[in-house]
């Protein structure tokens, strides 16, 4: 080799080392924000939890490799989803996923910049998150679980199951917009199937409780359990429901079980 072209070699290596140096360079590690409406030790949470970060890996994202997920989980507290959205937001994380409509209005109202995902929300068109399913807007999209007028499914099917009920207690959260919501759609049909309704407040356990016992005392009585606030108390709801023999309809399943359904 003569030394002109050793030199012209040499200089052209030379030159593509920094580019060898930077392709070595480690990948920059991404990051997902997660608040949940469930409590961290919720038998859904660990599942959903476990869920999540099979699929991420499945697709060739690793928690404590290539990916940091941040989680946060509420337990259902107002107060402390408003601290854990601002905790979140901090990260700037390239992505927050939510689950639940009480922990996504805040979110919302946080952040108009970082992309959002939500889950496990009710009617996002009808609880104003989003312009529509086709388009939804804005730096958010997702999955819903279903919308409102679903809810009058539940009470023909009530009535289906047990033809004698004519007396629905509907359990729901008066304060948020999935439990007004879906007790406006039942209120809408009942009367056609002949079913006269008495809503039940799910916010206070012992009042929940007693106002079950009570409306159970009379005769021809099933339970609509709405979604949104509820789930918190699915395994009270599903063992008073047996107590007192009232034929029910809810989306909850036991703490215990390993369905992803409510």
């Amino acid at each position: 080799m003569q030394r002109r072209d050793f030199l012209t070699l040499l200089g052209g290596a030379a030159a593509a080392w920094p580019l060898a140096a930077s392709a070595q360079q480690p990948e920059r590690v991404r990051r997902i924000g997660v608040l949940s409406a469930l409590a961290e030790d919720d038998p859904e949470s660990v599942t959903r939890r476990a869920t999540f970060e099979q699929t991420l890996k499945a697709l060739g994202w690793t928690n404590g490799n290539n990916l940091r997920v941040d989680y946060r989980w509420s337990g259902n507290d107002a107060d402390r989803i408003r601290k854990l959205v601002a905790e979140l937001i901090a990260l700037t994380p390239d992505v927050i996923v939510t689950s639940g409509n009480i922990v996504l209005a805040p979110m919302m109202q946080a952040t108009r910049t970082i992309p959002i995902v939500f889950v496990q929300t009710v009617d996002p068109v009808g609880s104003g998150f989003v312009k529509s399913l086709a388009r939804p807007g804005g730096n958010i999209t997702g999955f819903t679980q279903f919308e409102y007028s679903l809810a009058a499914k539940w009470v023909e099917l009530l009535k289906q199951i047990a033809p004698h009920v004519t007396r629905a207690a509907v359990i729901r959260d008066p304060t948020r917009g999935p439990g007004i919501g879906q007790f406006a759609v039942v209120q809408a049909i009942a009367p056609s199937l002949g079913m006269e309704l008495s809503p039940i407040n799910a916010l206070d356990v012992s009042e929940m409780e007693s106002a079950i016992a009570e409306f159970a005392r009379s005769p021809n009585g099933g339970l609509i359990v709405t979604v949104g606030g509820t789930a918190f108390h699915r395994d009270l709801i599903i063992a008073l429901a047996a107590k007192h023999q009232l034929p029910a309809v809810y989306l909850c399943v036991p703490k215990t079980s390993s369905l992803l359904i409510w």
